[in-house]
């Protein structure tokens, strides 16, 4: 017993227990904000599942914090292989999750995301690479590291679009690729090439590879008269969470009281539209307390990194900020009616046991980083 007291009290003085407090703290926020959307639905199944998750996912922060991030990184074929494996499942087992996309995988009742669950694993996986190409003869900058960069990238995108058709996890991975290459030190010239190449090909993107409605979700915000006259198709989602954000005010109908949460004119409020939840029943104060939470969440990732002297263990910590900063973003612009509405739900709030269960073992990663800032002394060289 004493042993075992003595261990935890070893992990706790070690390990990023602000970290965990903060993740805690917003994912029981979520719970509560779960159990009140839900509650015209007539069933505790969400609430069960998401306590559940979040056991599972703080067991998962303690695993992964105590493991050390350079053993998981150096096993990068294996990580490759797993993440276009496991997004490969959905061109045979793939289902729709009530979104229009094949993006979940059921067994027996439960039902997994690999998008989400890839995310940590590809965020180790480009670090270890950055990493790699960085130390190599070619350099970062060389045609020969940014083309397996791209390659490495683009291989996972494309999947997640041709299997699924999730854009919203697509352009997640997008954000993270995009940041973490800024991180690493990529030059300023690969960014405006991609850039000039985008500019010329979305021609061909917007008329050849995008659906209609995928055009009209993505025009949808801007020009919604135009888009959706009646306001009845793609607009209605964003319209109803507008009209809840708006009746909360400053402090909210109540707990459970609110007029949109507890009907069923407000979609998906258990999972996208959960900040419209909390905007209606617990006003600005509610939203203020769920943004300042991510944002202490997305700071610490960041302090973490900053304060590690390993150029892998900064990225990684980068990668997983930029994952949080981005869907936290999206998501609430997606409530306010300020940009597109593609599925992407709020980091730690919303209803979700492959999100929570991916956030809690990134977190957990980050704490290891915590525990361990200055492995093998390879320090971080900003961009010249």
């Amino acid at each position: 017993m004493k042993r075992a007291l003595s261990v935890i009290r070893d992990y706790t003085k070690n390990s990023d227990m602000l970290l965990l407090a903060l993740c805690l703290a917003a994912s029981a926020f979520g719970v509560v904000l779960i159990y009140s959307a839900t509650r015209s639905y007539e069933t505790d199944r969400y609430v069960i599942v998401q306590i559940a998750s979040i056991i599972i996912g703080v067991f998962l922060y303690v695993l992964f914090s105590l493991l050390d991030i350079d053993i998981i990184a150096n096993k990068w074929l294996v990580l490759f292989i797993f993440n276009v494996a496991f997004i490969s499942t959905l061109f045979i087992w793939g289902v729709e999750g009530g979104t229009g996309n094949k993006s979940w995988l059921r067994f027996a009742g439960i039902g997994i995301q690999p998008s989400e669950i890839v995310k940590v694993s590809f965020i180790i996986l480009l670090g270890k690479q950055l990493s790699y190409l960085r130390e190599s003869r070619r350099g970062l900058n060389s045609i020969p590291s940014v083309a397996s960069l791209v390659v490495h990238f683009g291989l996972i995108f494309g999947l997640i679009i041709v299997a699924s058709s999730d854009l919203g996890s697509a352009l997640v991975f997008a954000a993270i690729f995009i940041t973490v290459l800024f991180a690493a030190g990529l030059g300023l010239y690969w960014f405006l090439l991609a850039a000039a190449i985008g500019v010329a090909a979305s021609p061909f993107i917007w008329n050849e590879l995008l659906s209609n409605n995928q055009k009209e979700r993505i025009l949808a915000p801007y020009f919604p008269e135009s888009v959706d006259p009646t306001g009845l198709g793609v607009t209605w989602q964003a319209g109803q969470s507008k009209i809840a954000l708006a009746s909360g005010k400053l402090t909210g109908e109540g707990l459970l009281k609110g007029t949109q949460s507890q009907s069923s004119m407000l979609p998906f409020k258990h999972t996208d539209f959960i900040f419209s939840v909390a905007g209606e029943e617990l006003g600005m104060i509610g939203c203020t307390v769920i943004i300042a939470l991510l944002l202490m969440i997305i700071i610490r990732c960041i302090f973490v990194g900053l304060r590690s002297k390993n150029y892998m263990n900064i990225l990684i910590c980068t990668g997983i900020a930029a994952m949080l900063i981005f869907q936290s973003f999206e998501n609430i612009g997606m409530c306010l009616g300020l940009t597109p509405v593609i599925g992407i739900t709020l980091p730690l709030f919303s209803s979700g046991g492959s999100s929570i269960i991916t956030i809690f073992a990134a977190m957990g990663i980050v704490s290891g980083i915590y525990m361990r800032p200055n492995p093998n002394g390879h320090g971080f060289r900003y961009r010249r």
